[in-house]
Order: C-alpha cells, then sequence, then structure tokens
C-alpha cells in the first residue's frame, strides 16, 4: 500500500502510534501460541579450536536432530559455548568459524549427565571450494527466511567471464548480459524479468552482518543502476540469492530477487597475470596484518570485437578486521575507476544490406561511443554480542559515483552525465529467546542526492568527421534527492514439531525531491509511505519421510522510480509496488538435492524509465509474472554438478502482450571438477536463454511480436597447480553464439523497428597465478 504524504512530521507520528497496540499484539500472540512444555533442560558445554589447539572466538554452533535445528549460539572469546538441550537422543552439532571449513560432529546425549565436547576445525583450502551450494528450508533463521542458493567460489575457478572485466561471478539460472566486453555494468536477469540495469533486482554487499546496498536508483541511464564491476573477483567468497520481497532486511529494489556478495575473511598473498593477444589483467593481494588484506586490479584491452576498446580499469577492494571485547568490527573499502569505447547495438536482422536504412553496421554504429565512471565506497560494522543469543548491529557507509557516457541507438548521439553521493546507515537487535522465537528489530536509513544528472543530444553521424560532436541540445537536467527512513521487525521460530514460521513488517518513508535545473516548473518534493509485510511457513518433515521441504512466502516489496519529468508533462509515478508468492520444495534422494520452486509476482502499473533518445517517460503495466524453476545438485568428493531449468511467463494485464525482453526460457549446467589427471582442476558451464519477445514494430507485420535469437554461452576453466601449490597455470575461454543486449531500435530516418544486439564474441585466455607464503596445496 502507498501513502503520500502532505504533512511527514504529523503523519509519521501518528503511524507510530497507531502501529503500537499492533506490536504488543502481535508479541503477546506468538508468545501465547508457542509457550513449550516445561521440563529439565540438559546442558552441552563445548569448545571450538583451530588446528593447533587455540581457541576460536565467534565460530557460529548448531545443534541439529532430523536436519531440524533446536539451538544456536557463538563461541565466547575464550572459544567456549554452552546449549541448553530439552531432551537426551542423538544429534548432530555443526560449527562454522571465518577461514575454516565447516565440522560436524554426531553426539549421543546422555539423561543423567551433562555433556563436553572440544571441535577443532580444519584450515580452508582455496582450491577445494569451488562447489555450489542450493539451501535448504531448514536452514532458515530471521536473518534469512527465505530459503536461498549460495554459491561458493574458489579463488581460481570463479571468473563470470573468465580474462574479461564484468560480472564477478556467474550465478547458475540467471543469465548474465552486458551491453559491451567493456566497462559497461553487466545485467543480472531473472526468469521472466526484464530489468533496467536490474531495478527489480536488489544487490547487496555483506560487510559484516550488514547488507549494504550497491543499487544507485534514479541513474542517468534511467531508472536504476547495480554495478558488480567494482568487485575483484578474488575478494569474493560466496554470492547467495533468495526473493528479496520476502525479507524485511532487503527493501528497494527487491522486487524479484537479491543478490548479496560475501567477502573473504582471509585472503593470501597472491598475483595473477590473465591475458591474450588483445588484452591484460593482473591482480594482486596482500595481507599486511591477521584479519586484513588488500587486493588491486588493472586491466587493459580491446575485447574481441572489430571495434577497439581501449578500456581501463583500476580497482582497489580492502578489508580490515578488529575485536575489541564483545565487539567485531569490519571496515571495508572499495575504489575504482573505468574508461571504454564501447560497441553499440547493431542490427541482428538486416532486411535488405541494399536499403541505407537498413545496412549492416558491423560493431557499432557510432565510433564515438564511450563511457567513463569511478566510485569510492567505505563501510563499517560493528557487531556487539551480548550474549551466544542476542547482538547489536551498527553500521553506517558513505559513496561517491560518478558517470560520463557518450550512446547512440540510432537516433543521434545521446550524452548522459552524474556525480552523486549515497551516505547511509543500519541498526538491528537480534535475540535469540527461544527455538520458538527469535526477535529482530532495527531500522535503516539512506540518502541519494545525484547531481547534473543531465541527458544532452546530437544530430546525426557525419563519417566524413568521425570525431566532430558539434553543439549538444539540452534534454534534461535535474539534481535529485532520494532519502528514505526504514524501521523494521520480524520474529522467526519453530511452531509444533516440524513447522518453523516468520512474520515481518517494514516501513519505507521516502522523500523525493526533484530539482529540474532545465524547467523550473517541473521541480516538486513529494513524501511516500511504503507498507510491506512478509511472511513465511515451512514444514521440515524427518529425512526418513518421503515427503519434501516445503517453503510458502508472501511479500510486498517495492523500487523507486526515476521522478524525473524529463520532457513529459506530468510527474511520474514515485514508487512502484509489488506483491510475491513462492512455494520451494526440496528433497534429497540418494545423495542428490531436488529443488522445485514456483513463483507469482503482480506489480503496479508505473510512469516512470526514461527514454534516452527523446526524454519521454514509459508507461507500464499493471504486469504478472509466473515462474517455474527446477534445480539438481550433486556434491560428490572432488567437484560437483548444478543443473536448473526456468519457464516464465511475463504479461501485461491490460493489453496481454509479453514483457519485452524478459528471458523466457534459461537453461544451464554447472560441473567443478578438482581432481583430474595430471593434478588438473575444471570448472565449465553451459547456458542457454531462449528467443525473448522484444515488443513490436518490426517487419513484415508491425503488429506481431518482435523476436531476437537464442544465445548458447559455454565457459570454461582448467588450471594445473604446480611447485606444491605455490603457482597455478591455467586457461580461460568462451564459446558463444547470439548477441547480448537483444532489443529493438529504429534508425534515423526510418520509423521501422529492428532487432538490435551486441554480438557474443568467442575467445581464450591464459593465466599465470603465484602465492607467496607456505604451501597452498591441499
Amino acid at each position: 500500500m502507498i501513502e503520500p504524504v502532505l504533512n511527514p512530521r504529523h503523519n509519521y507520528l501518528r503511524y507510530l502510534t497507531a502501529s503500537k497496540a499492533f506490536f504488543v499484539s502481535f508479541l503477546m500472540t506468538l508468545f501465547l501460541l508457542s509457550l513449550p512444555a516445561m521440563g529439565q533442560d540438559l546442558i552441552l558445554k563445548g569448545r571450538v579450536v583451530d588446528p593447533e589447539g587455540r581457541t576460536l572466538p565467534n565460530a557460529s554452533i548448531q545443534l541439529l536432530s532430523h536436519n531440524r535445528i533446536l539451538a544456536k549460539t557463538t563461541s565466547g572469546s575464550n572459544g567456549q559455548f554452552l546449549m541448553k538441550v530439552e531432551s537426551a537422543g542423538e544429534f548432530v552439532l555443526k560449527v562454522e568459524a571465518d577461514g575454516f571449513r565447516q565440522a560436524s560432529r554426531s553426539l549421543t546425549l546422555p539423561r543423567t549427565s551433562d555433556s563436553v565436547v572440544e571441535i577443532q576445525m580444519n584450515q580452508l583450502s582455496s582450491h577445494v571450494e569451488n562447489v555450489t551450494v542450493t539451501a535448504d528450508v531448514n536452514q532458515l533463521d530471521v536473518l534469512a527466511p527465505d530459503p536461498a542458493e549460495k554459491v561458493f567460489v574458489g579463488q581460481d575457478l570463479l571468473d563470470a567471464n573468465p580474462g574479461r572485466p564484468g560480472a564477478p561471478v556467474s550465478i547458475p539460472g540467471y543469465p548474465i548480459e552486458t551491453a559491451s566486453s567493456g566497462i559497461k555494468a553487466p545485467q543480472y536477469f531473472a526468469p521472466g524479468v526484464a530489468g533496467d540495469h536490474g531495478e527489480p533486482i536488489a544487490q547487496y554487499l555483506a560487510v559484516g552482518s550488514d547488507l549494504v546496498p550497491n543499487n544507485l536508483s534514479a541513474n542517468a541511464h534511467g531508472n536504476g543502476y547495480s554495478d558488480p564491476n567494482i568487485f575483484i573477483p578474488e575478494v569474493l567468497e560466496s554470492v547467495q540469492v533468495d526473493g528479496g520481497a520476502f525479507n524485511v532486511r532487503e527493501g528497494n529494489h527487491s522486487v524479484n530477487l537479491a543478490a548479496t556478495y560475501g567477502l573473504r575473511s582471509r585472503l593470501d598473498p597472491f598475483i595473477t597475470v590473465t591475458g591474450d593477444y588483445r588484452d591484460i589483467d593482473l591482480v594482486a593481494a596482500v595481507s599486511p596484518v591477521p584479519e586484513s588484506w588488500m587486493a588491486f586490479e588493472a586491466s587493459y584491452g580491446n575485447g574481441f570485437l572489430g571495434r577497439l576498446e581501449h578500456r581501463q580499469q583500476y580497482k582497489l577492494n580492502a578489508e580490515r578486521g578488529f575485536h575489541l571485547g564483545q565487539h567485531r568490527l569490519t571496515l571495508f573499502g572499495i575504489g575504482y575507476y573505468g574508461f571504454s569505447y564501447v560497441p553499440g547495438l547493431v542490427p541482428i536482422f538486416p532486411l535488405n544490406s541494399n536499403d541505407a536504412n537498413f545496412r549492416n553496421y558491423g560493431d557499432t554504429i557510432d565510433p564515438r561511443q564511450k563511457d567513463q565512471t569511478h566510485t569510492a565506497l567505505v563501510a563499517l560494522n560493528d557487531i556487539w554480542r551480548f550474549s551466544g543469543s542476542q547482538q547489536l548491529q551498527l553500521s553506517g557507509f558513505f559513496r561517491t559515483y560518478n558517470l560520463s557516457l557518450f550512446s547512440d541507438f540510432g537516433q543521434g548521439l545521446i550524452r548522459q552525465s552524474e556525480f552523486r553521493t549515497v551516505a547511509g546507515g543500519s541498526a538491528n537487535y537480534l535475540n535469540k529467546l527461544a527455538e520458538y522465537f527469535s526477535l529482530l528489530a532495527g531500522f535503516d536509513y539512506e540518502r541519494e542526492a545525484p547531481r547534473r544528472d543531465d541527458l544532452d543530444h546530437y544530430g546525426f553521424f557525419n563519417p566524413a568527421q568521425p570525431s566532430y560532436y558539434g553543439p549538444f541540445s539540452p534534454v534534461d537536467g535535474n539534481n535529485v534527492t532520494i532519502g528514505s527512513l526504514t524501521p523494521y521487525i520480524a520474529a522467526e521460530g519453530a511452531l509444533a514439531h516440524h513447522f518453523r514460521y516468520y512474520l515481518g513488517w517494514r516501513r519505507d518513508e521516502i522523500d523525493f525531491d526533484n530539482d529540474d535545473l532545465l524547467h523550473s516548473q517541473n521541480s516538486f518534493q513529494k513524501w511516500v509511505g511504503v507498507n510491506s509485510p512478509k511472511a513465511t511457513l515451512s514444514f521440515l518433515p524427518k529425512e526418513s519421510w518421503y515427503v519434501p521441504l516445503i517453503s510458502l512466502s508472501f511479500g510486498q516489496a517495492f523500487f523507486t522510480e526515476d521522478p524525473r519529468i524529463g520532457t513529459g508533462n506530468t510527474a511520474g509515478t514515485p514508487v512502484a509496488t509489488s506483491h510475491s508468492y513462492q512455494m520451494v520444495a526440496s528433497k534429497t534422494l540418494n545423495k542428490t538435492d531436488f529443488r522445485l520452486t514456483l513463483g507469482h509476482v503482480t506489480s503496479s502499473a508505473e510512469l516512470a524509465k526514461i527514454d534516452p533518445d527523446t526524454g519521454l517517460q514509459f508507461n507500464e503495466g499493471p504486469s504478472r509474472l509466473r515462474f517455474l524453476t527446477v534445480a539438481v545438485r550433486q556434491s560428490f568428493r572432488y567437484g560437483s554438478f548444478l543443473a536448473t531449468f526456468s519457464k516464465a511467463d511475463a504479461r501485461d494485464l491490460n493489453t496481454g502482450d509479453p514483457t519485452p525482453e524478459a528471458p523466457r526460457t534459461i537453461f544451464d549446467l554447472l560441473g567443478t571438477i578438482q581432481k583430474l589427471p595430471f593434478r588438473l582442476q575444471a570448472r565449465g558451464e553451459f547456458e542457454y536463454v531462449g528467443t525473448k519477445p522484444l515488443g513490436t514494430g518490426c517487419l513484415p507485420i508491425l503488429t506481431n511480436e518482435c523476436t531476437g535469437t537464442p544465445v548458447k554461452e559455454f565457459r570454461g576453466a582448467m588450471v594445473r597447480p604446480l611447485s606444491n601449490g605455490h603457482m597455478n597455470v591455467g586457461v580461460n575461454f568462451l564459446i558463444a553464439s547470439g548477441y547480448t543486449g537483444q532489443t529493438t531500435e529504429n534508425f534515423y530516418p526510418s520509423a521501422i523497428q529492428e532487432v538490435v544486439g551486441v554480438r557474443i564474441p568467442s575467445y581464450a585466455s591464459v593465466t599465470f597465478t603465484y602465492r607467496f607464503g607456505r604451501s597452498a596445496a591441499p
């Protein structure tokens, strides 16, 4: 529900007062419904140590019975922990600690006395972590209620596009599209979702326990922007994908999907060189003190298209951890600069090579296209643990971002530019009061301030003067501020013996301030309030039962629209809302995991998304998306196998037309092998994205749906450890057919639409890595 607010202060006080009774009733109801029978608890005491016998603080410990979590705690500063157990029996103790492999121990707890156990962790080898794990629904908690897919990545075999800048990690089942092999940010696509740089798909960076948002709202491109380019691939340990609509911590942009990048807690010093005859990439990392690292990447190249890119990128990622009593502080920073001449969208199907309006442009219709960005980010997180069951999280971040882009989509060269600052902070309190009730309460604050958010237009390209721009005509120019203050609350726990629940609610108070620098009459300021309830109910059967684990979820979500009016005549929709439903079923048979996901998302109508050629707004929706995803995973001793298949249908509810550019069919096959003959290690991924509907207006029948071409990609990497694990040599390759960024454009002076895209080239690169210090061999 969206509520325009005329007096934000009075309205905010009114909503807080009206909500007090709801919260009291909500908490009391949960307590009364879930009170357990009283009994004598057993005590399980233990200690967590490293391979040398030194104590490990802040290790995460879980006690399970039949895959059901009975208790959770965290080891103290001396590595010791204590758990209360309701009854004797057979249990499994799972322990996780940063930089170490997960440890599991089977336990038998007697009725007559308390028990003591010591868990010794083994060091995590960088060469055997390249596995993909699909989380089961019994791993839910109040911080992550949605059954998620987590991809763990190894340091040597993780590039989504080996040897090329772009998406640092390939997420199985979520194809990556880029407008070039240069620095322009890639987009992840969910089944049936066509996002303008992924505005319905939120991205986060996990700094400590905080989720730092990576989405940039109301970008000069249009509606939103997420840029994973800023990450150095080697510093990432995992990326987790979940239904962001079902988690109170994931708000703006989390309509269909949320992807969270996890960082490594430790990084052994190394240097890696990747290159071929047109590109070279250098990555180096150091670890000056324990629990800290710094990584640097520099790349230069021309890609594999005919248009030379002269691309250059420079990245700095660094992290430092501190232990101060009960506090665990994490400081993380990013510096990024990139520049490139960008290939352009060109016709995929030239109808008649003799027609000047439909000629084949090669790799670009305009060689003057270029792109420059820079980013700086610093984030600090403090986890204050009061005990093994409760903690307070405090965090803050500050970011700057700059864009200067020259593009030609067939109607002449456009120039887009902006400089923005983003600041934010969050605080939340977590208390696991009992197995049947965990409480999370907190708030987020964020302020984005794009300045000189400009769109300018130039005439048409003159091949006789390829370097001459001439005068640009201003189309749109704005100073925009989007500020939000968001309280949220959630509860999670066990209901009866085989059920778990999650209930949450967040309230976003969003302030839009649009200062139009060209047309002052288009300036405005508006407050909008958004309520987002969340709920998940999970059924956890015994392992011996033939029925699957099932999770049912509901959530309301939203994303902020582009507030600029542009060349239109009315203010657009400030916030687009959606209702999401999901069912996940999971079952393990003969050590093979099967997973089925069904989703249904309805979104409101919207007037937003500035057209880059004209400055006009798009009028879209309301829309409906249905999708089905099947995943099969098999992990074995020296590798893993994962297959996913998705089918989706997305339509405009008013017209019944398919949503343009939304992928209908996605098939992904991923395999890793860590132990081949001659000590080779390999990873391969095949991805197929079926034909997308792209709108209407193409010949021969203008009212029929325009369609593109299927995309097939096979990415692979193979490495060979040398010198007792200190060195690795290998090869990365991509074998591809099809076009990325498929859409429709009309080329002046024709009004007929054409299907356009950027050709995906095949290539191979050689890589060399040297690791310093002690042997890294498994």
